[in-house]
């Protein structure tokens, strides 16, 4: 059984562990590359007293709700350090050009800290180099770079939980059979990959009567993920599965089975945001959401690196804070993880408020 399965008192405690939205924001007084002004938790002449370490973090995409909910993450633990400028900037479209800009943006603002969820890693990586040999300290988070010089990587949850998660949630619904497409989004997400590696492998393992027939990719895009997913149901008549890979993906397949009048007969599941995702778990479109607690992520990211810019060393094990009291660290791997995904349902969505 994996941890998603057993999901009722882990639900119970990560509820208790949601942050509530951050106060506002401010522009930036730098010019923007790609996407919004960024936007900062606090001035370094605020009423603390002392200059703050500048913290940025660059999404693969600003203003879906997935990312919003980091940013909203970091700005709780910028305010609550009080130790840090937390500084959010992102593309306006997953493009990994349009992303490099604004890494590069901040390199030339010589901010302490930068840490990225790349569209794409290995373009990323020079970037990443380039910023290091700054002075600046990096690292990733949601998405790794792992062939880059990255000091850490912030890692929601295992490939593994992630992928057997969505597998079994899926197979459950099908009745352990029948066969089943995913809607990715971006070829080069590093993540999205490693998901997929685990559902293919896992599938062929545990499940002998169901089978993966394709894999497409529609970016980070809703409508392009919901027009894929009617052409697989049409490309295959007996397909009775579709996984939204992320956060535009599934809700973007189940609209597509509720346009089609296949609820009940095509099931989906997915790694999208509860609120997202309540019409389709409520309607019976989408079966579940693959997840983790995304405002505690973006928490998590902003204290990394706010102990990256003060040069302070990872122990094993790292207090967070109350809600974040025993977050492992694998010096091997430099991955530091924020504990096993969560399986939301129809009967658990309302314990999430983004």
């Amino acid at each position: 059984m994996t941890p998603i399965r057993r999901t009722s008192a882990m639900l119970a405690v990560v509820a208790l562990g949601i942050l509530p939205a951050a106060a506002c924001t401010k522009k930036n007084d730098s010019s923007s590359y790609g996407g919004a002004p960024a936007t900062g938790a606090a001035t370094s002449a605020s009423a603390g007293g002392g200059a703050k370490a500048k913290v940025a973090f660059v999404p693969k995409l600003q203003g879906i709700p997935y990312f919003e909910a980091m940013n909203a993450g970091g700005k709780k633990a910028a305010e609550e350090m009080g130790t840090i400028e937390w500084l959010y900037q992102g593309p306006t479209q997953a493009d990994a050009a349009a992303q490099a800009d604004i890494v590069r943006s901040f390199i030339q603002q010589k901010v302490d800290a930068i840490i990225v969820a790349p569209n794409d890693p290995d373009s990323m990586a020079p970037l990443l180099k380039q910023a290091k040999d700054a002075g600046i300290s990096v690292a990733t988070s949601d998405t790794d770079a792992p062939n880059s010089v990255r000091e850490v990587f912030v890692n929601q949850a295992t490939a593994q939980g992630i992928g057997e998660g969505l597998t079994d949630s899926l197979l459950e619904a099908m009745g352990d059979k029948g066969t089943y497409a995913i809607v990715s989004c971006g070829q080069t997400a590093e993540n999205l990959n490693a998901w997929i590696k685990v559902q293919r492998d896992y599938t062929a393992k545990k499940y002998p009567q169901a089978k993966i027939v394709d894999v497409v990719y529609a970016g980070e895009d809703q409508a392009k993920a919901t027009q894929m997913a009617t052409d697989l149901m049409n490309a295959h008549p007996d397909l009775t599965g579709l996984v939204g890979e992320c956060t535009s993906s599934a809700p973007g397949v189940a609209q597509a089975v509720k346009d089609a009048g296949k609820i009940g007969k095509v099931f989906t599941v997915g790694l999208g945001t509860p609120q997202s995702m309540k019409p389709y778990l409520t309607d019976g479109s989408s079966s579940a959401s693959i997840l983790w607690d995304v405002e505690n992520l973006g928490y998590l990211t902003a204290w990394t690196g706010a102990q990256l810019a003060e040069g302070k060393t990872l122990a094993a094990k790292n207090k967070v804070n109350d809600k974040l009291p025993d977050v492992a660290f694998d010096s091997a791997t430099k991955m530091l993880l924020l504990g096993p995904a969560l399986e939301i349902t129809k009967d658990n969505v309302d314990q999430f408020n983004y």
